[in-house]
C-alpha cells in the first residue's frame, strides 16, 4: 500500500502568528426571498414573521423580515473564508439584533480583530452587520486560530 501525503496549505487561512490587532474583513450579500425560504428549511424556523406576508404586515415591521441568524451566518462565512480563514474554530459569539433585515436588503458583514490571547491562540473580534450604513446586528466573537507547524 502506498502512503499518500497531502499539502493542505492552500486551505489554510492566516496563522495565529500572522494576525495583528486592527485587521478587518468585510463582505456584502443581498438577501433574497429564496435565501429566507432556504434558511427556514435548514434551520426549521418557520416563524410567520419570516414566512407569511399577511401575518407580517400586521407586525411592528410592517412586512416579512429575514431571520436574524441569517445575517449572523454572514459573519461565520467571513471567519471561515477570509479572516482568520480556513482552519479557524468558532468558540463563542454574542449578538445584539438592532434592526430588521428585509428581502432585497444588502447586508455588509464586517469583522475586526480587537484582541489576541497568545498563550491560548485565541483571537477576539468585533462583529457587525449593516444595511445601508445602519447597524442591524453587532457582537463579539472568539476564535481559536491554528499556529504554524
Amino acid at each position: 500500500m502506498t502512503e499518500q501525503t497531502h499539502d493542505f496549505s492552500e486551505f489554510l487561512g492566516y496563522r495565529f502568528e500572522d494576525l495583528k490587532v486592527g485587521m478587518t474583513a468585510a463582505s456584502g450579500r443581498t438577501v433574497t426571498d429564496a435565501d429566507i425560504l432556504m434558511f427556514s428549511g435548514v434551520s426549521g424556523d418557520t416563524n410567520p414573521a419570516h414566512m407569511d406576508d399577511e401575518f407580517a404586515k400586521s407586525s411592528m415591521f410592517g412586512g416579512r423580515i429575514a431571520h436574524g441568524m441569517l445575517s449572523a451566518s454572514y459573519i461565520s462565512a467571513l471567519f471561515a473564508n477570509k479572516l482568520p480563514g480556513p482552519g479557524c474554530i468558532y468558540l463563542s459569539q454574542t449578538l445584539k439584533f438592532k434592526a430588521p433585515v428585509k428581502s432585497g436588503d444588502t447586508v455588509v458583514a464586517r469583522v475586526t480583530l480587537k484582541e489576541l490571547n497568545t498563550p491560548k491562540r485565541r483571537a477576539i473580534f468585533d462583529t457587525v452587520c449593516a444595511v445601508g450604513g445602519k447597524v442591524v446586528l453587532e457582537g463579539e466573537a472568539e476564535m481559536m486560530v491554528p499556529a504554524r507547524a
